[in-house]
């Protein structure tokens, strides 16, 4: 009898041992569920970012977020697109940074002129701006046409940068390389998304705008892809998508190559001394490299760029015979004799330019309303303080380096260009490199005290500021309209 009932009670226990693991399959999710919770849990925090400085963006538009903004220049060029057309249908519908070339000399047309009665097919309207904002906005003109709410559109559109940064910053705190706390990466986010000139930018629509709260959400991603050469395709694609909003960035592409030569270098490759030259301590720094993974990287990186470059060149072509030209050349506006004699950029504007960037400051006087400022612009340092700290890192990194290499380029080009970002509250163009200037705040290791703190309160006024007064409260600005006046008249 117990012969038998011996393998009866180890069939009974191996069937409920059976059973128990098939309950317990059935209880325990599989591992694409547990990633997919995972992911969703960790796009909280940006999530909220981003429905913050959304909300506080369309909040400070106020009544201007439910009508067209006067120079919605890429809701035009839209509208054209969906009309087969890529000069402006009607001709030019304002008279603000609108480009004319004549067809039949193929050069600019009489200059201050803004029709050309019966003569529509020769003399033809166009935006000279690179056109990607024109591609975002296109389903929302298909749907809404001219009358769409474009600075709702942008200012919606604005809050993916701040998220965006925060998403980086994440990331370099994760991998131990910043150092910072969850605190810290909030507070730099909250410093680019309220206390930088980021902030009046989110918040005006137009043209100008517009294509820099584009192109500051492209950069994010570009470097959240270039860091570590981790993602050379999609790096390159969101550089080259950025060149089709800000052109001068694309000289970002040198931080992606020194983090290609980072990533690249052997392990346990010797370094030089640290008493020895910079050209040493450089030579035996790329002696470690190895080579071939840096030119495959590079070739995956430069590949989108390429064929976002040959579109560039085919819609150039297609508007103004020349692949090169975007039509800055043939703007209608009062300063294009100097664009003749100078050129687009030259080191002749550096000067001008580098007294607005960095010692334009609010003018004071005794009289209502006591403050002014120039349509020049602030200067960056005092529209952000804390960068400057940027200057002061606790220790330099390879990656540190990486930034300035990226930024520095991008920085001179835009001081050379033909003018200083007029009109502005503060010194827009340098949203072209600022992301690289978080970087630098998080990867500095300088601690963010009472000083910091004082800091980021300041600029957060100073910002707010701009962005509610900028092309509403006209009594707080300049009325020049020459670009001479710089400061404040004795």
């Amino acid at each position: 009898m117990s012969e038998d009932t011996t393998p009866a009670s180890d069939d009974l226990e191996a069937e409920a041992e059976d059973s128990e693991v098939e309950v317990a399959a059935e209880a325990s999710p599989p591992a694409s569920a547990e990633r997919a919770r995972g992911r969703l849990a960790r796009a909280k925090l940006p999530l909220l970012v981003y429905l913050v400085c959304a909300a506080v963006y369309v909040g400070t538009l106020g009544p201007r977020a439910l009508a067209p903004s006067p120079d919605n220049h890429y809701v035009h060029l839209a509208n054209s697109w969906l009309h087969g057309r890529l000069d402006q249908i009607g001709g030019a519908p304002g008279t603000n940074d609108w480009a004319c070339y004549d067809s039949v000399e193929h050069g600019p047309c009489p200059n201050n002129r803004w029709s050309f009665p019966g003569q529509e097919d020769r003399y033809r309207f166009y935006v000279s701006f690179p056109p990607l904002p024109a591609v975002i906005a296109l389903p929302a003109v298909a749907v809404f046409g001219l009358g769409l709410w474009d600075r709702l559109f942008w200012a919606l559109l604005a809050g993916f940068a701040p998220m965006l940064l925060f998403v980086l910053l994440r990331r370099l705190r994760e991998s131990g390389r910043s150092g910072r706390s969850l605190r810290e990466d909030l507070l730099l986010t909250t410093l680019f998304a309220f206390g930088s000139v980021f902030y009046f930018v989110a918040v005006q629509g137009t043209v100008w705008f517009s294509a820099q709260v584009v192109a500051s959400a492209l950069l994010m991603l570009y470097l959240l892809f270039g860091l570590d050469a981790r993602r050379p395709v999609l790096a390159g694609l969101m550089l080259g998508l950025c060149f089709m909003a800000r052109p001068t960035t694309l000289l970002l592409s040198l931080f992606f190559g020194v983090e290609a030569l980072r990533m690249s270098r052997l392990d346990g490759a010797p370094t030089a001394a640290p008493e020895a030259s910079w050209q040493r301590r450089l030579w035996v720094w790329l002696r470690g490299v190895e080579w071939r993974p840096v030119f495959k990287n590079v070739a995956l990186f430069s590949a989108p760029i390429l064929a976002v470059g040959l579109v560039a060149m085919w819609h150039n072509a297609a508007r103004f015979d020349s692949p090169l030209e975007f039509g800055h050349t043939y703007l209608q506006i009062r300063w294009r004799p100097r664009i003749e004699l100078w050129g687009l950029f030259n080191y002749h504007y550096l000067g001008k330019n580098l007294a607005v960037f960095l010692a334009d400051l609010p003018w004071l006087s005794k009289a209502a309303p006591y403050v002014k400022i120039s349509r020049h612009g602030l200067a960056l340092w005092f529209t952000t303080p804390a960068l400057l700290l940027t200057l002061w890192p606790k220790r330099v990194t390879p990656t540190i380096i990486a930034c300035w290499v990226g930024l520095l380029p991008v920085a001179l080009l835009d001081l050379c260009y033909q003018n200083s970002g007029w009109i502005q509250f503060g010194y827009r163009f340098a949203l072209d490199y600022l992301p690289l200037l978080f970087l630098l705040l998080a990867l500095g290791r300088r601690r963010f005290g009472w000083g910091f703190g004082a800091l980021l309160a300041f600029a957060i006024v100073v910002n707010t500021f701009g962005a509610i007064t900028f092309d509403r409260a006209g009594q707080f600005y300049d009325d020049d309209g020459t670009q001479t006046v710089i400061f404040q008249p004795d």
